[in-house]
């Protein structure tokens, strides 16, 4: 009995040794777990982080679209295509700022003091039919309306973190459109061997997804801004240049965008005259149907079809998280989410086992 002790003790470990292929087998499913929890923690706490490079890869697919398109009708080197198009998006951001920066400033004021008007208007003509709303201080007015989008951090919500936040995404924008495939590398190099291609077929699909998808973005931000813009001007709608920029900006973000800019535009036109106001509507009714008819499928049919209430519960879902910065950047996110699973369905259905026919196995 003695002799045959110690052979068994080196034949079944014990219970508490990595040998045991039990222990192995829990000690595995105990570290997925634990790397599930801290990678859940590591995106909580490096949200707003994870949310700018993910914008800088946005600007960067901007970048790159503007580089291919130039390189249809300019047959260059891609770096001085690229420098081209970063010069002319920097200059028209200068121009903006330089020719009607201070103009705008002083219409901003104004619009706050028009629309705070407005406002308190309907609120007295709600509280005339017995419904026990009270006229709101300007201050409260903007405090609920930035409180309805959901939380806003500081860094968001300061004049100094938003310009600091938009310069990062400029800058890494600039870096990932300048050598792409550098950082494309990189990723796939972290990655077993037997993924890599697979890797590679999704972001290319992810990344002509994306070139699309914010090429037909920023056409319809053009369309908006100068079509609302001479509408207005023509209606005799005041701050017309004003109204139309923030729809132009406004239209980066779907479905909420358009909602904000259109009741801007609605409160303004009735503060000068009934007739105005109505004109007002028909702009925005105008290029609301422009954009929803014309340009948005067209957008779709050449980038992904995204469902209008999977967008505006996205846009709801990231604004509540992480603020101003996740509810514009809710539509590209689901873009690409859509982009990688449609591909990896895709490669499934490709390495799948092809089954004989039927009669063959007769």
């Amino acid at each position: 009995m003695s002799d045959d002790a110690p052979a068994a003790s080196k034949v079944s470990p014990g219970p508490s040794e990595f040998r045991d292929p039990l222990i192995r087998q829990e000690l595995k499913r105990a570290t997925v777990w634990f790397a599930v929890g801290l990678a859940i923690f590591l995106v909580i706490i490096l949200a707003q982080p994870i949310l700018l490079i993910f914008g800088g890869v946005v600007f960067a697919a901007m970048l790159d679209g503007g580089t291919r398109l130039l390189g249809r009708v300019l047959p260059i080197a891609r770096g001085w295509r690229l420098t081209i198009v970063s010069l002319l998006a920097v200059a028209f951001i200068v121009w903006t700022f330089m020719t009607a920066g201070v103009q705008l400033a002083m219409q901003a004021s104004a619009l706050i003091e028009i629309v705070t008007l407005q406002i308190n208007r309907l609120l007295q003509w709600a509280a005339s039919y017995g419904l026990g709303i009270e006229m709101l201080p300007p201050e409260q007015l903007i405090q609920q309306a930035m409180s309805s989008l959901g939380r806003v951090t500081s860094a968001v919500g300061s004049v100094i973190g938003s310009l600091t936040n938009l310069t990062m995404m400029v800058i890494i924008g600039l870096f990932i459109a300048a050598e792409p495939r550098l950082y494309e590398r990189g990723v796939a190099w972290m990655l077993p061997s037997d993924s890599r291609e697979r890797f590679y077929r999704t972001s290319r699909r992810m990344g002509s997804t994306m070139r699309r998808l914010m090429a037909g973005r920023l056409l319809g931000m053009a369309v908006e801004g100068v079509g609302t813009w001479l509408l207005l001007l023509a209606g005799g709608v005041p701050m017309a240049a004003l109204l139309g920029l923030l729809t132009g900006l406004l239209a980066f973000i779907p479905n909420i965008g358009a909602i904000i800019s259109g009741a801007l535009i609605i409160l303004i036109g009735f503060s000068v005259s009934f007739e105005t106001g109505l004109w007002a509507v028909g702009v925005y009714v105008v290029v609301q149907v422009v954009d929803s008819y014309i340009i948005i499928p067209y957008v779709a049919r050449k980038t992904v079809d995204l469902p209008p209430a999977l967008v505006l519960g996205a846009q709801i879902m990231f604004g509540a998280l992480f603020g101003l910065l996740g509810l514009a950047l809710a539509d590209p996110l689901v873009a690409m989410m859509k982009a990688a699973l449609e591909q990896k369905s895709v490669d499934d259905e490709a390495e799948r086992p092809t089954l004989p026919p039927p009669d063959a196995l007769i």
